[in-house]
């Protein structure tokens, strides 16, 4: 969804509340002034003549009448008031208060939902709110037991924010093998930070025996930059090296940790109903657009098996190789699988069979001079 008009046009009423804020606040500060002025004037001694009052007030009020706050000010709230009118248009125009038109009658099974949504307080660390969720809405134990799993998590990660690095050494070292069959290398990145904080706080002779404990056999070539910083213990921070000293060091350990340790308990490192959440928001406008110009045929889209547009969802929704037949121009599926012809290109199997006349004779593929002999064609698996 572009936001760039809305946020335009936000800017835009922004700029305009500015404007006349600032214009108020400079006319009554003018007649503030002014009225202090003659207020001095009043209270002021004359001696010899009567002073006239009279004359002092008429200025005043011609002072008054010269600034014309009201008449100055009117063309600017007029400005302000039509940009304030434009901006719902503006937010109608992408943001639909209905939803409910490209919502189609599918049974869910409940008892799945509470579970979803009970999980997703847990893996948010939110255990009061899932709690009272699980109680009242009567969730099954599994539920439950994700709560000790994730309660864990959360202890490391508290631990982690006030820089106590223990929890999560001790969870690594007791996942070692299984992290080193990731391909993680969060155990090196925990005793990088710990030595730091060694050389950091206490002695050279601390951080190196550290580093020989631990590092030497995970890590050899770590080594050298650790035993670099050594020159600079104490003044870490104008050495080459500072970058160790970042809390964003901090805060990819964090994130690292998380993903592992989901992984390793057999859970995904977002939570199932956020990602549900935002892909339904990135493919919710194509299904409105439909739905407008379906106005009149609800039930056909009740009824309907396939969605009838294309939903583009970004990369990060994409969870499974997919192959669109570049014939056909559809989604490949377990009826419908692609298939490999002997010239290396691939088509789906329907849109061979068609072009064959089920297998009966050769065609040609549609992007080289091959004859292609659909018998010879293999179906390929992603």
């Amino acid at each position: 969804m572009d936001l760039n008009p809305i946020k335009d046009a936000f800017d835009r009423v922004a700029k305009r509340q500015k404007l006349l804020s600032s214009k108020t606040q400079e006319m009554i500060d003018h007649t503030i002034q002014e009225i202090e002025k003659a207020f001095e004037m009043l209270h002021s001694e004359h001696p010899g003549a009567e002073f006239d009052y009279k004359s002092v007030l008429g200025e005043l009020k011609k002072k008054l009448q010269a600034i014309a706050a009201p008449s100055q000010l009117e063309n600017t709230q007029k400005e302000l008031n039509l940009a304030l009118s434009k901006y719902p248009k503006t937010l109608e125009k992408s943001f639909h208060p209905d939803i409910a038109k490209a919502y189609r009658n599918v049974e869910f099974d409940s008892q799945t939902v509470k579970q979803i949504i009970a999980c997703h307080f847990y893996r948010q660390g939110l255990f009061d709110v899932s709690d009272c969720f699980v109680n009242e809405a009567k969730e099954p134990q599994c539920a439950v037991q994700m709560r000790s799993l994730f309660s864990e998590m959360y202890l490391i990660l508290e631990a982690l924010k006030n820089r106590d690095l223990e929890p999560a050494l001790k969870w690594a070292a007791a996942n070692s093998e299984k992290l080193k069959e990731n391909g993680s290398d969060l155990q090196l990145q925990l005793h990088r930070l710990h030595f730091v904080e060694l050389l950091q706080s206490r002695s050279k002779d601390e951080a190196i025996t550290y580093v020989r404990t631990h590092v030497a056999s995970i890590h050899l070539s770590e080594i050298q930059k650790l035993m670099g910083c050594l020159l600079w213990a104490g003044k870490l921070d104008q050495s080459v090296y500072s970058q160790l000293l970042s809390s964003t060091n901090w805060n990819a350990v964090a994130d690292e940790l998380t993903k592992q340790y989901c992984y390793l308990i057999g859970q995904s490192f977002e939570s199932p109903l956020s990602v549900t959440i935002a892909a339904g928001f990135q493919g919710l406008p194509p299904l409105l657009k439909f739905m407008t110009v379906m106005a009149g045929k609800k039930q056909e889209w009740q009824t309907m098996k396939h969605l009838p547009v294309p939903v583009e969802l970004g990369s990060e929704f994409q969870f499974h190789s997919i192959f669109i037949c570049p014939v056909s121009k559809e989604q490949s599926t377990d009826e419908n699988p692609p298939m490999l012809m002997s010239c290396g290109h691939v088509l789906c199997k329907q849109s061979i069979n068609k072009m064959s006349k089920n297998s009966s004779k050769p065609f040609k593929c549609p992007y080289c001079p091959s004859d292609i002999d659909a018998t010879e064609c293999k179906q390929i698996h992603f």
